[in-house]
């Protein structure tokens, strides 16, 4: 069988093309040609590459229908029009899996724990937004004309070769290494929010189990994160204990501690991952799809935190 990835260079595409190539699909791997994939593996060799860019390809969905491909997989769609311009595309083709990527941030504020992933969902911002109209929009096409879709909605994904959320919800390069030095950092609130860290690779393999499962699959949204989460004083304690350094966290008022941080793009980010804290189920996924996810929150940052210090992002002082 055929399988399209849409975005196959990136971190989730990085993990999940190899694993195809193993199952014994022929592989198109779709990417803007700008980046290499993360992982090295001999069988990228065996992958067909052709380079695409949705956003200046007003023919895009047609292009992908005519590679007649029995799976696609859309890693890089945003928008609910573009989820409507490859519906259309594709029906026209004998597809049978559409898997698309949504994220957990097409939910909001949760108010019963755990969330479940096929649940209403009220987005808080305008990405959110537009995975959950796509959702919608795919389950309504399943439900009424038979178009063979699947929602995956993976957490922070991490794994090793880029930066990762640190523990204070954002991408301040610094965090890591003030703690790496042992100096002091500052939570917001109480440090109870969570966080929901998932290594590509099981992002990936989630896909690689809707597959097998496809039956089980269609119609359905899953959550692709990690069996547990962590509060950021979890993380940060964590982090600390990670480079042999006595815990210095502190906390402070969600307006004191932006009025120390003084950077907008980082209380943005703090603000709208704390704001979906909550804990995602993954029990549809565990009975449905037989989802097992190889690493816990803590293991993916782990081995996130080596490449740090392998490719010299941060200094560690004996």
């Amino acid at each position: 069988m055929k399988a399209i990835v849409i975005g196959a260079y990136g971190h989730i595409g990085s993990y999940l093309v190899p694993k195809l190539i193993r199952a014994g699909y022929e592989v198109i791997a779709i990417s803007r040609g700008k980046s290499k994939p993360y992982t090295q593996d001999i069988l990228w060799e065996k992958v067909t590459h052709i380079t695409m860019d949705r956003s200046k390809e007003p023919n895009f969905p047609e292009q992908i229908a005519a590679l007649k491909g029995d799976i696609v997989i859309d890693l890089i769609n945003f928008t609910v029009e573009d989820t409507h311009l490859m519906i259309a595309a594709l029906k026209e083709t004998d597809i049978s899996h559409y898997l698309y990527c949504s994220s957990i941030w097409a939910h909001g504020r949760a108010a019963i724990l755990p969330t479940d992933p096929n649940s209403k969902k009220y987005p808080l911002d305008e990405y959110g937004s537009q995975k959950y109209e796509s959702e919608k929009l795919l389950k309504n096409e399943y439900l009424t004309n038979g178009f063979p879709a699947t929602i995956i909605m993976p957490g922070q994904i991490s794994g090793p070769g880029w930066t990762i959320i640190n523990p204070l919800a954002n991408h301040d390069p610094e965090i890591f290494q003030k703690i790496a030095n042992g100096e002091t950092i500052y939570l917001p609130n109480f440090g109870m929010e969570t966080l929901h860290h998932v290594h590509a690779s099981d992002v990936a393999q989630i896909f690689v189990d809707a597959i097998n499962h496809r039956e089980s699959a269609l119609g359905e949204s899953f959550h692709a994160v990690a069996e547990d989460s962590l509060t950021l004083f979890g993380y940060a304690q964590a982090t600390y204990h990670y480079f042999n350094k006595e815990p210095k966290i502190k906390f402070l008022s969600w307006e004191k501690w932006c009025e120390l941080i003084n950077n907008e793009d980082y209380i943005d980010k703090t603000y709208y991952h704390i704001a979906r804290s909550g804990k995602y189920s993954i029990e549809n996924a565990k009975d449905r799809i037989n989802y097992s996810p190889e690493y816990s929150t803590l293991e993916v940052i782990k081995e996130s935190l080596k490449s740090y210090i392998d490719n010299e992002w941060i200094s560690v002082k004996n």
